[in-house]
């Protein structure tokens, strides 16, 4: 294949300008009536996918697991965790999507394992075992009184105390997120290579690359050291200028590269938790440092984070994603990097619920601007399985019993017992749950009216419930709807590609919130190689009320590129965007 000239000296990729659907296997469709998603489903399914304009797919963990946090607790890398298949049907699925030209990214767990993982249990079964060093054991620590305490006192990413104890070697290990996920000591070179070798089961098997969990929690602080007291009245604190980013993180990033994914040309995108600034963020991206490909911040599925942390209160404001949007689309390219480009994952609410609307007077609107959005910047898009028809959170009705998921439930508990178990004093929590919760993204895809939304048999049970939304959101009733969100993704992501040098390599510039007026955010996108005649300019109303935007007289005549027909063409430098509307206008179309 020809490689393509691209800006600034960027190295071409198939992935630069791919699309990458996210699938969380437990929840996208059940082919044996066990309520739980498989791979057979989504190898029925690539044909639909494929149908979007997708690249790639990205699987969530698949891997075997005793599934204490859906997945994210692996105790064996090689094998498939039974509901969902097996090895060979992993292969299955590469060789399909390989057929369409598209490709399979896995879900690389690897700063933890499950404590049932055979590493481990060879690791706890004595002080003098040979794996004893491949995770984080350390003695205890006494009190004056005789009481036993862990050996810092950091806090467990869910609640809690970040150490374990273990009855028969007397000593505790590390777990930052539960304690059956106890983490990996990457300073341990054998640890390391076990862990390649795990990586190349999978690339020789034709995995075409890597989201990687957690990545920058692997390197910690040799000492461990305690964390900073913020809240005297807690017991534990947050330990993460000790354990994030330590001081051999990109080491152990150069040496996976090298010894793994250049001998496969394998794509890697790194979750990065507890950002600090832009440069240590532009750090792990920079060509030429020869890092990973792409990294998630984070910020732009933070936007309605607390102070305090995910389950406070902080409303969104579209003066939030102006301010990350510019951030990350003007700071990238100074340092060769790439952008992700994403509203949702399995982390997460549903965007349409947190930073639109959706009311059913809204919804279809709010969707169709959120897509505009994501598909007019440049970076590599990733979008959750259901986002294309518009899924939204669980119904506000449902009540806190419906929530599963182990974050949101252990920051539930721990609140209530705080308050002396009155979930009469929960409200607070109980409405940041209904926004923010990591429930909301894994409910069960929608596919049809049926009982179940076609996730499953009627006769099933769904290992979650359905959004009781179904019948009237879902992939039949939209597919062969113009005016569907569904037929709006579509035709978005081809105008995408067909312009990638403008939307995608194009140059970016942002208009101030003077300009636009505080809910609406808007910006101009021009060919990479500055043609005058390769310019369009988005406009997104973020407000529930009708807009008018004084753009200026410089956008005169210029045509509307896709959205709602209501105006055709700029005059007298005045847009009107309606309710949550989402417009391009471009200056090629006469």
């Amino acid at each position: 294949m020809d490689r393509r000239k691209l800006p600034g000296g960027l190295e071409d990729a198939w992935w630069r300008d791919a699309v990458v659907y996210q699938i969380y296997p437990a929840s996208f469709l059940d082919t044996n009536e066990d309520g739980w998603g498989d791979l057979q489903g989504i190898i029925s399914k690539l044909d639909y996918i494929q149908s979007l304009g997708v690249d790639a797919i990205w699987l969530s963990p698949i891997f075997a697991s005793p599934q204490h946090d859906m997945g994210y607790d692996i105790s064996d890398y090689r094998t498939i965790h039974p509901p969902y298949g097996s090895v060979a049907q992993v292969e299955c699925l590469i060789k399909s999507l390989h057929d369409r030209s598209m490709r399979l990214l896995m879900d690389l767990v690897v700063n933890h394992t499950s404590a049932e993982h055979a590493w481990f249990k060879e690791s706890r079964s004595s002080r003098s075992s040979a794996k004893r060093d491949w995770y984080f054991w350390r003695d205890p620590v006494y009190h004056p009184s005789g009481s036993r305490q862990p050996p810092n006192n950091w806090s467990s990413i869910f609640g809690g105390s970040a150490w374990q104890y273990d009855v028969e070697t007397d000593q505790y290990y590390l777990a930052l997120f539960l304690p059956s996920q106890p983490d990996l000591n990457w300073a341990n070179e054998d640890m390391r290579m076990a862990a390649y070798d795990d990586m190349e089961f999978w690339l020789d098997r034709g995995v075409d690359g890597f989201r990687i969990d957690s990545m920058n929690l692997m390197s910690k602080h040799a000492d461990l050291p305690d964390a900073e007291i913020v809240n005297a009245n807690e017991e534990f604190h947050c330990g993460e200028k000790w354990f994030a980013s330590g001081p051999r993180m990109h080491e152990y990033i150069r040496e996976m590269r090298a010894e793994v994914f250049e001998k496969y040309g394998a794509m890697t995108v790194g979750e990065l938790a507890f950002p600090k600034d832009v440069e240590a963020a532009t750090n792990y991206v920079a060509q030429d440092r020869h890092e990973l490909n792409l990294i998630f911040t984070g910020d732009i599925a933070n936007m309605d984070f607390g102070d305090a942390g995910k389950y406070h209160r902080g409303n969104f404001r579209p003066e939030k994603l102006r301010a990350i949007t510019n951030l990350w689309q003007t700071e990238m390219p100074k340092v060769n990097g790439w952008n992700t480009i994403y509203l949702e994952n399995h982390d997460s609410g549903r965007s349409i619920s947190r930073y639109a609307s959706d009311a059913p007077e809204h919804r279809s609107a709010s969707a169709k601007m959120l897509a505009t959005y994501l598909c007019t910047l440049s970076g590599t898009l990733f979008l959750l399985a259901g986002q294309e028809i518009g899924m939204a959170n669980m119904p506000k009705e449902w009540g806190v019993e419906h929530y599963v998921d182990v974050e949101g439930r252990n920051y539930y508990e721990s609140v209530l017992k705080a308050r002396g178990g009155d979930a009469s004093k929960m409200t607070d929590v109980i409405r940041e749950l209904k926004l923010k919760s990591r429930d909301h993204g894994r409910l069960p895809m929608q596919w049809d009216s049926t009982p179940n939304a076609g996730f499953t048999s009627s006769g099933a049970s769904p290992w979650m419930k359905v959004n009781s939304d179904y019948e009237q959101w879902n992939v039949v009733r939209q597919l062969d709807d113009p005016e569907s969100v569904l037929s709006y993704w579509k035709g978005i992501l081809s105008l995408r590609k067909t312009h990638a040098d403008v939307f995608v390599f194009g140059t970016f510039t942002m208009f101030e919130a003077d300009v636009t007026g505080h809910d609406v955010v808007a910006y101009e996108r021009c060919s990479q190689d500055g043609a005058s005649d390769g310019k369009a300019l988005v406009l997104l109303n973020f407000a529930e009320t009708a807009t008018d935007v004084m753009v200026g007289d410089l956008y005169n005549g210029w045509h509307l590129l896709f959205g709602t027909r209501t105006e055709d063409w700029i005059e007298a430098g005045r847009i009107t965007l309606r309710p949550y509307e989402g417009k391009i206008y471009c200056n090629w179309l006469k």
